[in-house]
């Protein structure tokens, strides 16, 4: 389960490679830590077109995982898209993609330690995207806040290639590296869409960092 990524490029990278013709978060700063229930920038589906805007991450949690909290902090990696749940935001007016430079699993050592191993397509940390789902939700997010209406995302997982399953073998992100395959998921009927929901090939991606809660490796791009 991914809940740390990093994003370092600027917005006119993303809004290019996205094709988004508006922009909604002012002046983006580099993200080299995104953690789950954080503002993040994401692309979706606007009634004027594409639009880049900011949501937290964590679409809400079934009913079931609710019982006995009083409180939501949302749910960020979604594998099961068959579930009743899910099925109701995978439309094309809830889909949407979330850049990304490099992202994270965590290693389980024999020596019991669990470290931070950092994956992007390479050392530069070039952009791509997470196909992901969003939605405006109102719910108890954190209790010292109290209810509150907010854009919420996460992103599709799906099995992990050779690469990701040696550190995390249950599952890695659903990753579009290429503009028709963002097209792909932005446009298409949801059952052509969902052909996405596969892992990258095995020599795609490579590890460009271990350890730390963050990813400086991009920054300077």
């Amino acid at each position: 389960m991914c809940n740390l990524y990093s994003m370092t490029k600027g917005q006119q990278a993303i809004r290019e490679m996205a094709r988004a013709m508006h922009d909604r978060t002012g002046n983006l700063p580099p993200f080299p830590a995104i953690f789950p229930d954080y503002a993040a920038p994401l692309i979706r589906n606007g009634p004027d077109g594409r639009e880049l805007t900011l949501a937290r991450w964590g679409m809400p949690s079934p009913v079931f995982a609710l019982k006995g909290r009083k409180c939501d902090s949302g749910v960020t990696n979604v594998r099961n898209v068959k579930s009743p749940h899910w099925r109701g935001w995978l439309g094309l007016e809830n889909r949407c993609i979330v850049p990304f430079t490099s992202f994270s699993e965590n290693e389980a050592l024999p020596d019991g330690t669990h470290p931070t191993v950092w994956f992007a397509l390479d050392e530069t940390r070039p952009l791509a995207f997470f196909a992901g789902i969003w939605t405006r939700w109102t719910s108890v997010r954190k209790v010292k806040e109290g209810e509150t209406t907010n854009d919420l995302f996460a992103f599709l997982t799906t099995e992990a290639n050779k690469l990701v399953g040696a550190v995390h073998p249950k599952a890695m992100p659903v990753i579009l590296t290429k503009r028709e395959e963002i097209d792909l998921w932005m446009t298409a009927p949801a059952e052509e869409a969902l052909r996405l929901q596969r892992p990258l090939a095995d020599d795609v991606l490579m590890i460009v960092a271990r350890g730390g809660k963050q990813d400086e490796g991009g920054l300077a791009a």
